[in-house]
């Protein structure tokens, strides 16, 4: 029953339904950022017998043992075609021959219930036999024992055998009160379990629509996306065409900036040294005039007649050799200006270089504006095409019977759910019964089995070795009557307790074999699965009841499976053949549109780089001539000292010469010449000096200008050609291919998102996990694990200790003789005592209880006296 209302929901769910598409992976693509919110269900997927698992594996063990066999797929659809059939012809050969398959699958079952059935009757043939053997004074009946030598190891093995089996039968009886209380506990549990399936399908009823509406939300996600690229198409669009003209048109720009910068260091260079140059002729010039007034001074002083005295006048001819040192260097009033460069560099600078380089660049900077203020058009005609894209979802959503498929599955749960409330009482109350029964069967062992342990308790404790059997205690006796009563009792109530462990088996057994395993392993799915089984004219089974198209591959092991892996209704049962939504959502019209649009986009950029002046311009200042300046003459002057000689030390030398000479006229006048010629090199030598090193920066400056300054113009202009010739030839294309990258892109938003939408309605939307859920409740759960379970528990513990109970009343009957008190027993003579040399006294040595035996005084009636 639990599996057909299962059955029911899972095609209540699937009826009628409203949804298609091809088959698709259930991997979502990763450059989707889209996810339905998680459903979360009440129901556990799994559930765990805890520690009394190991009693329910070791009955599965041995059922193992019982029915080795592979579950019988092929039997079993046969099995279900016969059924199926209308009419059953028991004489045809394939129905006899199906009869042995299954009597040879069923062959360990059958054995185990014929040996239990022989049980049956033999049982109480046997017990009434006995009874009546006994009340003939046979069969252990009479109240007397024969005494044997090796009566005590008999009575010893007895007791232990007879306590070993009652061990064993205690356990069975346990786990027939384990197996009993389980089914009482876990009974209790359906109802909850029930409730909490049948709210985790109100959710899937509940949370589909909200799916819907979130699919649905996320439109205007996607949309704010597009529309911001499609506001910010300056950056987008626009900065895409700049980053493809920015690697051949910077460099180039970059150039050309660095060479007008070098023309202004160029400039500055020329004009620096120029008006140095013309200093530096004046002060050459200054220099000359003064070291020559110098010169004349130190004649005149040297004209003293002093100077022809010895030893002054060596030290005068000293000076006067001396004073051819002291001019200047007359090359420096000879080097030439650079006039004619300047004037070159400064026509060069007409012509605004660097304006035109920044021009250039705020061209390429202003194409994402541009773009901006051409495209405006263009844009709003997209935003209405992808608005109505939203409009064309929101109708296919419309379209979509989510409603109506709902309204009707609530039906069917509301009926299912209905049916379980009324029966669930019944259920209960069969438990009830179920449990009471159970309950009196495990009582009634170990009401058997307490009388044993008592026996053999009495027996035991009250057991006197030196008593004769007809003084025997009363413990000991009660001991012997417990062990007979409990034997009375397994006679009586063993067949019955086998009867029940019959048919409990069967139907256990056969419950787990073929329908749990079987289950477990999904091997019952393939057995439903197999084609025209059970409807002769379709395929398969699922597609013909939902489609009418049975030849559509759709199989209940599929189905089950996606369910238990969370898919969603409209991929699990293939419910494209019904309705294809990809069909729906084909973004194919859109995409049309959308290009069409973005052909009448219109962008024009007319960029020339520096233009005719600014070539002009770099041409110019490669023929200024700076290249061609003789460098090596101006740092050759730069080199050299002013002066002939160095004047300061030329002065101190004079000072030094002055003070050897007597004090007088000469050498104050030696020494106010020293001095003269200190002043000169201060005022006369050291910026002469200051000027030289101008020049040999400004040299310096110029040679690095002008080395390879042809080649590197003629590079630069040559880059300027290829930079042009891509703005002039490639442009467009960059434009159409940046465009379409661009249109790609926004058309890529929604794309993802119809395709995301159809990867949700296929494997997300109306997860059917509560369906499995709910299947997996009704057969693995409730039927396996809370009936058959326990019900197999109880009469592999019950069938246990019942069997035992044979060998434990032959113990009782045998051990009773050892405990009960007799009426009689053996009377030997003094000499021969041993019973085998007294054959002739009686049966087996001991003497008949009306030829030599002795009454027990207790047991005889006072009319025998």
């Amino acid at each position: 029953m639990a599996l057909i209302l299962s059955s029911l929901l899972l095609l209540g769910l699937c009826r009628n339904t409203f949804s298609g598409g091809q088959p698709s992976s259930t991997d979502a693509p990763k450059a989707w950022n889209y996810e339905l919110p998680a459903t979360n269900y009440e129901t556990q997927d799994s559930h765990k017998a805890g520690p009394i698992g190991i009693l329910f594996e070791l009955v599965q063990i041995f059922l193992y043992v019982v029915q080795p066999s592979d579950f019988p797929e092929d039997t079993l659809r046969k099995v279900i075609q016969k059924a199926l059939e209308s009419k059953i012809n028991y004489d045809e050969p394939e129905t006899v021959l199906l009869g042995l398959k299954i009597a040879y699958y069923e062959a360990g079952i059958i054995l185990c219930s014929l040996l239990g059935l022989l049980f049956i009757i033999l049982m109480p043939l046997v017990g009434y036999f006995f009874c009546m053997c006994r009340c003939s004074n046979k069969c252990g009946g009479e109240m007397h024992q024969r005494q044997k030598e090796n009566g005590p190891f008999l009575r010893k093995c007895f007791a232990i055998s007879l306590l070993v089996i009652c061990i064993i039968i205690s356990i069975g009886i346990f786990y027939g009160f384990v197996a009993n209380h389980q089914v009482r506990t876990r009974i209790k549990r359906s109802r909850k379990l029930a409730d909490s399936n049948f709210k985790d399908l109100r959710t899937l009823l509940n949370e589909t629509p909200e799916q819907i509406k979130y699919i649905l939300a996320q439109y205007n996600t996607t949309k704010d996306k597009a529309f911001l690229d499609l506001n910010g198409i300056n950056s987008v669009l626009g900065g895409g065409i700049l980053d493809r003209l920015r690697p051949n048109i910077i460099p180039v720009l970059d150039e050309i900036k660095s060479m007008a910068t070098a023309i202004k260091e160029t400039k500055e260079a020329l004009e620096n040294m120029n008006s140095t140059l013309k200093s530096l002729h004046q002060q050459s010039t200054q220099l000359s005039s003064s070291l020559t007034s110098v010169k004349t001074s130190l004649r005149g002083s040297l004209n003293d007649p002093l100077c022809s005295v010895r030893p002054t006048s060596e030290t005068c001819n000293s000076i006067r050799l001396s004073l051819n040192q002291l001019n200047s260097n007359p090359e420096l009033r000879q080097l030439p200006l650079v006039d004619a460069e300047l004037n070159n560099v400064n026509n060069v600078l007409r012509t605004d270089l660097d304006g035109l380089v920044q021009q250039d660049y705020q061209s390429l900077n202003d194409i994402p504006d541009r773009v901006q203020s051409q495209t405006t058009s263009v844009v709003a005609g997209i935003k209405r095409v992808l608005n109505s894209i939203g409009s064309d979802i929101n109708n296919v959503t419309q379209r979509l019977p989510i409603q109506d498929i709902l309204s009707e599955f609530s039906g069917y749960l509301n009926n299912t759910e209905s049916y379980m409330q009324r029966h669930l009482p019944t259920l209960e109350e069969y438990d009830s019964y179920w449990w009471l029964g159970g309950l009196v069967i495990c009582s009634l062992l170990t009401l058997i089995v307490i009388f044993y342990y008592l026996g053999l308790l009495c027996g035991v404790c009250g057991y006197d070795r030196h008593a004769t059997p007809t003084t025997r205690g009363c413990v000991s006796n009660t001991g012997g009557v417990f062990l007979m009563v409990g034997v009375g009792l397994s006679f009586l109530f063993s067949w019955i307790l086998m009867i029940i462990v019959v048919l409990t088996f069967v139907f256990g057994a056969n419950v787990e074999k073929l329908i749990c395993e079987p289950y477990m392993s999904k091997e019952l799915f393939r057995v439903l699965d197999t084609p025209r089984l059970l409807n002769e004219d379709w395929e398969y089974y699922l597609s013909g009841k939902l489609f009418n198209k049975s030849k559509i591959k759709l199989t209940f092991e599929q189905v089950y499976s996606d369910c238990k892996n969370n898919r969603g209704t409209y991929g699990t049962l293939h419910l494209e053949n019904s309705f294809n939504v990809s069909e729906w959502l084909n973004i194919n019209e859109h995409t049309e549109s959308i290009s069409n649009e973005l052909e009448n986009l219109k962008v024009n950029f007319n960029i020339f780089l520096l233009g005719a002046a600014g070539r002009k311009n770099l041409q110019d200042f490669a023929a200024c001539g700076i290249d061609r300046m003789n460098y090596d003459t101006y740092l050759a002057q730069t080199g050299k000292s002013p002066a002939g000689v160095n004047l300061l030390s030329f002065a101190y030398d004079l000072e030094a010469k002055a003070n050897h000479l007597p004090p007088g006229d000469l050498r104050n006048s030696l020494k106010r010449d020293a001095q003269t010629i200190k002043t000169i090199h201060q005022q006369r030598v050291l910026p002469i000096e200051q000027s030289l090193s101008t020049v040999y920066q400004s040299v310096k400056i110029l040679q690095r200008t002008s080395n390879g300054l042809l080649e590197k113009v003629t590079r630069i202009l040559t880059s300027l050609d290829f930079a042009q010739n891509f703005i002039t030839n490639s442009i467009s294309s960059v434009i159409i291919e940046e465009t379409k990258k661009y249109g790609r892109t926004i058309i890529g938003y929604f794309e993802h998102y119809l395709q995301w939408i159809e990867f949700s309605i296929r494997e997300k939307v109306a997860s059917c996990k509560p369906v499995a859920t709910a299947l997996d409740t009704a057969v693995d759960v409730f039927l396996c694990s809370y009936v058959i379970d326990p019900l197999n528990l109880f009469w592999f513990g019950i069938g246990k200790a019942t069997v035992f109970l044979l060998p434990a009343l032959i113990f009782a009957v045998k051990l009773s003789k050892y405990y009960r008190r007799m009426d009689s027993e053996d009377v030997y003579d003094d000499v021969e005592t041993i019973p085998m040399k007294n054959m002739e006294n009686g049966n087996n040595g001991y003497h008949k209880d009306h030829l030599y035996g002795i009454h027990n005084p207790v047991t005889t009636s006072p009319s025998q006296h």
